[in-house]
């Protein structure tokens, strides 16, 4: 099969496109020929060496497909199954051998492009506005980095529920992607928490999911009320520098969260339960995939090169 190997920590050059054999289901596994390829900028953290991990490997975290094989003990997926995982790495090659455990059912209402497209951010979107914290109607939520991935989504189901939605972006263009999908407020980086301020009566936002980091944190403190939560979700800025606990009683005892995937969904029933949930709001239109472009393997180090330039917006897909 084809497949893409990374023989050494670097830049996009180093992904390169090798005939690997194709693998075999072991016990508990699935292999499923993928479809469609998400591309995550986790990916690129593996591909530079910020993750360390051993060389050479087949880099990718999100796929959706058919399987082909089942290994022995499988007993919730067979040969034909329409198939989508995520925090599996491998996925960048025409064949995938997966955990039973990592894998989800994609319903027929959901294309398999759409699933690839959604499922790792998708899931990450649901737990942080379900469960890290339960959007509530006529809440004021702020997201940040509105027109990314995450962003989009976020925005979409906190909308559903029926928070205002304040998106924070970059430029103009992408403010405008934040309110088409959904945000009934757009705001540039420069003094957001005035502006969250200034569309909350000085009240302040009952959460913030911010997916920036260092350089957004202190903004997103202020840009809070009394007992709002500040849930950090990425870190594309660098990690945010130790601070004084201190500073969450004084600026209205605030809640504090870096929550991840593992955590939320940390079994095959929780998970499958999660990726339920996300399919059903894609087949109903609540959530919208935005996928920027399909690129072939071969085109890999564009696809990274999109990824790194935080110059775009929506998901970029590879097609084995």
């Amino acid at each position: 099969m084809r497949a893409l190997h990374v023989s050494r920590p670097g830049g996009p050059e180093h992904l390169t496109v090798t005939d690997l054999p194709e693998p075999e289901a072991g016990a508990g596994q699935v292999v499923v020929r993928n479809e469609a390829v998400g591309l995550n900028f986790i990916d690129v953290y593996y591909r530079n060496g910020t993750y360390p991990t051993a060389y050479p490997f087949v880099p990718g975290q999100e796929g959706a497909g058919v399987v082909t094989a089942v290994g022995e003990g499988v007993e919730d997926f067979a040969p034909g199954d329409r198939v989508a995982y995520a925090t599996q790495l491998g996925a960048y090659a025409e064949y995938t051998a997966v955990p039973a455990a990592k894998l989800v059912p994609v319903p027929d209402g959901v294309a398999l492009t759409d699933a690839a497209a959604v499922l790792l951010q998708g899931l990450a979107a649901h737990y942080l506005s379900h469960t890290t914290h339960p959007v509530a109607p006529g809440e004021t939520v702020v997201v940040l980095a509105a027109a990314g991935g995450l962003g989009q989504l976020l925005v979409q189901l906190a909308a559903h529920r029926g928070a205002n939605v304040v998106a924070v972006a970059s430029s103009e263009e992408k403010r405008q992607t934040a309110l088409a999908a959904g945000a009934h407020h757009a705001l540039p980086y420069e003094e957001f928490d005035t502006g969250v301020r200034d569309l909350t009566g000085g009240e302040g936002a009952h959460a913030v999911f911010d997916s920036v980091g260092a350089a957004t944190f202190a903004a997103s403190v202020r840009s809070l009320r009394r007992r709002g939560t500040l849930a950090v979700c990425g870190l594309s800025s660098g990690p945010v520098p130790p601070f004084d606990v201190e500073l969450l009683r004084t600026a209205g005892s605030l809640y504090l969260t870096r929550p991840t995937l593992a955590d939320h969904v940390p079994d095959a029933a929780s998970l499958r339960s999660a990726a339920s949930d996300l399919f059903g709001y894609v087949a109903a239109g609540v959530v919208r995939p935005d996928v920027l472009a399909r690129l072939q393997l071969a085109e890999a180090a564009r696809a990274h090169a999109l990824l790194e330039s935080r110059a775009t917006t929506g998901k970029v897909l590879l097609t084995p």
